[in-house]
């Protein structure tokens, strides 16, 4: 795509948590990580055996770490990639393309178009394999 902005990838802190797996759950958490100031640039959320997972990645590690301590959600710190661009056809096959070339097993991935001609995308890879990817990706 002629003109288009590069893709920014970011190699991020994550934070993990197990929660209840009920109604209201991720409402609750979020609503009070909000009531401590705190922005989010990826949330998700899915099932994990009988509780959910909770995949947070905060604007600020460090202000997360003392809300989450604060409102009692136990998390532990992890590393993923962010990535941000402009969206066009194959944008996410590109930089999977990259990983493979790279050898880097991809463990999951979230993408979602933006609107507005952007999308975002969040990644993880195994422990072992970060400096690989954030090689494979020129990530910053």
């Amino acid at each position: 795509m002629e003109g288009a902005m590069p893709d920014i990838i970011r190699k991020v802190d994550y934070f993990k948590a197990q929660v209840q797996d009920k109604a209201g759950e991720g409402a609750r958490i979020l609503s009070a990580l909000l009531g401590e100031g705190i922005d989010l640039l990826a949330f998700t959320g899915f099932p994990r055996g009988r509780k959910a997972q909770f995949d947070f990645i905060p604007e600020n590690g460090p202000a997360f770490r003392k809300a989450a301590k604060k409102i009692g959600l136990e998390v532990t710190r992890k590393t993923a990639f962010l990535v941000q661009g402009e969206d066009c056809p194959g944008a996410i096959a590109e930089i999977v393309s990259k990983l493979a070339d790279a050898g880097v097993n991809i463990i999951a991935l979230d993408a979602v178009a933006g609107g507005e001609g952007r999308y975002g995308a969040i990644l993880w890879v195994r422990p072992a394999e970060v400096r690989k990817a954030a090689t494979a990706l020129r990530a910053k």
